[in-house]
């Protein structure tokens, strides 16, 4: 039987040079923040435990304040090594990794996702296609975030006649997880989580090699009194619980708890708030013109939200089943500080589970960010003037999704834009090019996309382009757009320019539906 314990007496029994596995995703949901804050309490009364590894495919943070999450392990030799998907949110944290306090690598989420798999499985990492030609490879980077990075964690081998990306595993020694309700014989629930992430690949992989177990629940119960269908870790994988105050385990960083995120309850579509006309509306229009009936979907982060809002807009968000890389199905993806939940979702299921699903192909349409892109089509999303953000699901999705769609503003910073019924009219331009020489991360390979016949998009609010067999290709202009002045102008590099150049759908530019559930 699981002991239940205090967070304080949890936080005594990690060791230095310990390698910790922990879930999470983004603003909190499935993280354990009560044994986190313990942690951090105790390192920085004591100075133990030091020198630790982390491993962790979502990065847990409060978006800069510092207060929560991956932030209570940024002090001063914490933590030595860190083996993660994310680490953007965790300001602090991502900051140690700048500068190289901490030798940090990023692997694509789904890889550590199934790495913790993996080791539960007894073998010693993931042998996957992902992550070829992008900075994952290791004739490109290896996924090494800085120079304290020194060791070779990734090879390229050959199975078959084709390469493949061999990541090596780290056997855990802690696992710290994070349910609904434990029983006393350890069982754990997440019924009232949101997500299911890899909670219970990431307790087997640190009980199967030895190590141990801790939980963080909401609430403990009786021996045999869980409805064993929902119970997602079973008390052979456990040795300890804590129950957290309820400060410590909100469902994420905002909200005690969102039914509409379980399926406890269906909220109206109405409630979903309608976007303004602005250039991401704009973008989300011209994106959303692209979904076609039956379709699996993944929205990525910012922008992309934006197309689940013109989808209900237009009446057609039943053509399209949304999908989040934290395990929800369906439904409609939560913004903001909901960021890995889904409103109304229909099926969660694990996070490893789901990005099998991904690196098959399962997605038919996904859209993502553009933060930075180049002349060759290469996308840059990971990192920023030396500012560690990390990949996520970014090169999971991306590179095996069948037809992936870029969008984002056109330039960056601060600009104003106004949009009418007659198209874009740049009153003053954001001062960032985003269309640069060189992407200074590859995230995404226009190489590796065009070898594989990949059907790629890049949609701002002014142009929208294609990966074409020899780079970017201009597609499209926004009317009232000057072409020279207002898109060649503000590129880095000159992008070919296709003989049948198209103007932008007037519809794009008026506040109110385009009529895209007339298409068949």
């Amino acid at each position: 039987m699981a002991k239940i314990i205090s967070k304080e007496e949890a936080a005594q029994l990690i060791q230095d040079g310990d390698v910790v596995g922990i879930n999470g995703f983004a603003f909190g949901f499935g993280f354990p923040e009560a044994l986190a804050k313990a942690l951090g309490e105790r390192y920085e009364k004591e100075g133990h435990p030091k020198g630790m590894t982390l491993m962790f495919a979502s990065g847990c943070g409060d978006g800069g304040k510092g207060e929560f999450g991956l932030d209570h392990f940024a002090q001063e030799g914490m933590v030595q090594k860190v083996i993660a998907g994310h680490v953007g949110l965790a300001k602090k944290f991502s900051g140690f990794i700048k500068d190289n306090k901490i030798a940090a690598y990023n692997f694509p989420q789904g890889v550590v996702a199934h790495m913790f798999r993996e080791m539960a499985g007894g073998r010693k990492g993931v042998l996957t296609h992902v992550g070829l030609s992008t900075f994952a490879d290791p004739r490109v980077e290896g996924g090494k975030m800085n120079k304290e990075a020194k060791e070779d964690l990734v090879k390229v081998v050959e199975i078959g006649g084709e390469e493949r990306l061999y990541y090596e595993a780290k056997p855990l020694k802690v696992a710290l997880i994070r349910g609904t309700t434990g029983d006393e014989a350890g069982n754990i629930t997440v019924d009232k989580e949101g997500v299911l992430l890899e909670t219970m690949h990431i307790a087997a992989a640190a009980k199967n090699a030895g190590g141990i177990v801790i939980a963080q629940v909401k609430e403990i119960a009786q021996k045999g009194s869980l409805d064993p269908r929902k119970v997602i870790v079973p008390g052979i994988m456990v040795d300890y619980i804590v129950q957290a105050p309820e400060e410590e385990h909100m469902m994420n960083i905002q909200t005690k708890y969102n039914p509409s995120y379980t399926g406890d309850l269906r909220i109206p579509t109405s409630q979903v708030e309608r976007m303004p006309l602005d250039s991401k509306k704009v973008i989300s229009k011209r994106c959303a013109m692209e979904l076609r009936k039956g379709t699996a979907v993944n929205l990525g982060i910012g922008v992309p939200e934006g197309v689940a809002s013109v989808a209900l807009e237009e009446g057609i968000n039943d053509w399209m089943t949304m999908t989040i890389e934290a395990g929800a199905v369906g439904g409609i993806p939560a913004s903001g500080h909901g960021l890995g939940a889904a409103v109304n979702v229909e099926a969660l299921i694990g996070q490893p589970n789901l990005f099998d699903i991904y690196d098959g192909g399962g997605l038919d349409i996904a859209y993502l960010g553009l933060a930075q892109a180049d002349a060759d089509g290469n996308i840059n999303v990971s990192k920023f003037q030396g500012r560690m953000v990390g990949c996520g699901g970014f090169v999971n999705i991306t590179q095996n999704t069948k037809k992936v769609i870029f969008c984002g503003t056109f330039t960056a910073g601060k600009s104003n834009i106004v949009i009418d019924g007659e198209g874009v009219h740049i009153i003053e331009d954001g001062p960032f090019i985003k269309f640069v020489e060189n992407v200074e991360q590859i995230t995404f390979s226009g190489k590796y996309a065009r070898e594989n016949k990949k059907d790629v998009l890049y949609v701002t609010e002014r142009a929208v382009f294609r990966l074409a067999p020899e780079g970017l290709e201009l597609i499209e202009i926004a009317p009232s757009v000057d072409l020279e002045k207002d898109v060649l102008g503000k590129m880095a590099f000159r992008p070919l320019i296709s003989k049948d150049l198209k103007t932008m759908d007037i519809r794009i530019f008026q506040d109110k539906p385009m009529g895209l559930s007339s298409i068949k």
